[in-house]
């Protein structure tokens, strides 16, 4: 699996290129999104996309992992700054506190002055590209899971995306108040049903075990594909169990979409 890093763009296309001739996953592991690293993301984006006739969805799909990837950094970002002033991220007195903090730091260039404490404490950004003719997956992850706060709020991010008839619509409502980062989930979701994908082909699932939290973009490619939610109705449907009962083979993971 190419790790794709340290190359310019003019470099980086010919390996791309030959990592999609062999089926090859491709990864993408950084600290924050730099303005290189959205040239990076794009450049995959759209070759994959390309490679599969699909250039129709090569925006969509490009600003979708974009805001994803920012959502991550700034969860990474949270983090930093609640270790950084002595706060306890679990602790909800010190969560509402520390916030105040969190929405001073959101801008891009106070971001990219922690770059050297997110490689500190280790806090990363993987994104992952699985394709195929008929799906495209990414995966976005970052190594820290989910408090019940930020679990809450992006329930109600999900619940607000299929509100909007449009990003316009979005735009003139909605200011997030609280937490630039839920604002991203929204985006997602509206952009998504904008251009007919399923919003269940979006997910984001935190993983206490593995410290880790995922947000995933099922993008289908043909008509032919069958997705991860069908598959589960299907399998679920013959095993006779109930919804409830079939997804404690799943426990692992708080899935949210």
């Amino acid at each position: 699996m190419p790790i794709l890093a340290n190359k310019t763009p003019d470099e980086l296309e010919p390996i791309i290129l030959n990592a999609l001739d062999k089926g090859q996953i491709l990864s993408v592991q950084t600290y924050y999104l730099s303005d290189y690293g959205e040239k990076v993301l794009n450049l995959v984006t759209s070759a994959i996309l390309k490679k599969y006739g699909r250039e129709d969805l090569i925006d969509v799909v490009y600003m979708s992992a974009k805001e994803l990837v920012i959502n991550a950094t700034k969860s990474n970002l949270k983090r930093v700054l609640f270790a950084r002033i002595g706060l306890d991220l679990f602790n909800p007195e010190n969560y509402e506190q520390g916030m105040k903090h969190f929405k001073e730091e959101l801008k891009e260039e106070n971001i990219r002055k922690y770059k050297s404490l997110f490689r500190e404490f280790k806090f990363t950004v993987t994104i992952t590209f699985y394709y195929s003719p008929d799906v495209l997956n990414i995966k976005i992850k970052n190594n820290t899971q989910l408090i019940p706060q930020e679990e809450e709020r992006i329930r109600q991010k999900f619940a607000q995306a299929v509100s909007y008839a449009n990003l316009f619509d979005f735009y003139l409502e909605h200011g997030d108040d609280t937490e630039g980062a839920g604002m991203g989930l929204t985006l997602v979701g509206i952009l998504l049903n904008q251009s007919g994908i399923d919003k269940h082909q979006f997910t984001l699932y935190s993983s206490p075990h593995y410290n880790e939290t995922t947000a995933r973009l099922e993008i289908p490619l043909s008509q032919e594909y069958t997705s991860r939610r069908e598959r589960f109705e299907k399998e679920r449907e013959s095993s006779g169990l109930s919804r409830e009962e079939f997804r404690k083979h799943f426990d692992s993971k708080k899935e949210f979409h």
